[in-house]
């Protein structure tokens, strides 16, 4: 297509949403039924297309003028925000595509066939919302006629699908996945039902008291550590620092499976990053908890033990945060509810047997 968007924002005029009146038989496309408000940002990207997208009317013929055109326009009564007006044959294949800006420029008895264009872009009726918002990125286009198999158009999707629905969804994400991190679906948590709320609640609640048990069992066995003064004080804080570093990795990976599909290749180097970065703030929180307890407790070996179980406990939990979601996703599971509870239980464990151990092998 050779007219660009910016171009054809020049003229603002009203976009076609009805069906064409000037094809015999004339088929009237019934009202889209009112869409409910789907359960994840997944199922909005996934749904169809066509779910979407508005009638793209009044068709034009190539063997009309711009006058003939133009009288079929006017005699529309439901004439919407006018874009691109698209050229088919009599059995409504897809020919071109006339810029509102060419048909109101050119004379009367031009030809629709002399000034449309063949070089159009369309998106098939089989397309998702997520590859349709993709044409819109790429193509940077208004509107875009949606086509069958036949090459028939069937409708037409405007750049409000790209804008109003995507805001919708970014709005909708953001809460959604706070909520999911901790095993929650915004649904679920706003619905009014307590007992159906209970239960989808509970069960994610289960993880975190596995994971507290697992913790208690892990002090218990390394009581002799666990119980020293120069040790117990600073358990909470070194569990603490390994959460906040393993949600965020949730985070991080939620994100990413939102913004392509999984894969192992992909896993990998975000992983191999990801134990970077965890390296990095290990080392920087490790080192700043282990100079502030060699001047308050005075004992350097109290100081490197920490350090180093932070250290160790970050690194772990950053790795397991990340992985959580991409291996749920790769085994066909639902990452955005298990990944946040599981992620949390596995760091508290990894970073205690962490911390422990050093403590056991410095302390005593």
């Amino acid at each position: 297509m050779s007219d660009t968007a910016s171009d054809l924002n020049e003229v603002h005029e009203p976009v076609v949403t009805a069906a064409d009146a000037v094809l015999e038989p004339v088929v009237e496309t019934p009202p889209l039924p009112e869409l409910r408000m789907p359960r994840s940002v997944r199922d909005i990207l996934n749904e169809p297309v066509t779910a979407h997208m508005g009638v793209a009317a009044p068709l034009l013929q190539s063997t009309q003028t711009v006058a003939e055109s133009l009288e079929l326009i006017r005699s529309r009564q439901d004439i919407g925000q006018v874009v691109y007006f698209y050229v088919v044959d009599e059995e409504r294949r897809l020919l071109g595509v006339v810029p509102t800006r060419k048909l109101l420029l050119s004379g009367l008895d031009t030809t629709i066939s002399s000034i449309m264009s063949s070089r159009l872009v369309s998106i098939p009726s089989t397309a998702t919302v997520l590859e349709a918002c993709e044409f819109f990125t790429l193509h940077k286009f208004l509107a875009f006629p949606v086509i069958d198999a036949d090459r028939k158009v069937v409708g037409a999707v405007d750049v409000s699908l790209y804008t109003d629905e995507l805001l919708k969804i970014e709005h909708r994400q953001e809460s959604d996945d706070l909520f999911q991190l901790i095993g929650v679906h915004l649904s679920e948590a706003a619905q009014g039902n307590a007992r159906l709320a209970f239960f989808g609640r509970f069960p994610w609640l289960l993880c975190n008291v596995l994971g507290g048990m697992l913790a208690a069992l892990i002090a218990d066995a390394y009581q002799d550590v666990s119980t020293l003064v120069l040790v117990a004080p600073f358990i909470a804080l070194v569990t603490a620092l390994a959460e906040s570093v393993s949600i965020q990795s949730v985070s991080l990976a939620l994100q990413m499976l939102h913004a392509g599909p999984a894969n192992w290749d992909r896993f990998l180097k975000k992983l191999r990053m990801e134990l970077v970065v965890g390296t990095l703030l290990g080392g920087a929180c490790g080192l700043t908890v282990g100079l502030v307890a060699l001047l308050w407790k005075g004992d350097l070996l109290v100081a490197v033990s920490l350090a180093l179980g932070i250290l160790g406990g970050v690194v772990a939990s950053a790795g397991i945060g990340l992985a959580m979601p991409f291996v749920l996703k790769l085994c066909r599971r639902d990452p955005q509810l298990a990944s946040g509870p599981i992620a949390l239980a596995l760091s508290d464990v990894v970073t205690l047997l962490c911390y422990f151990n050093l403590g056991r092998w410095l302390l005593t």
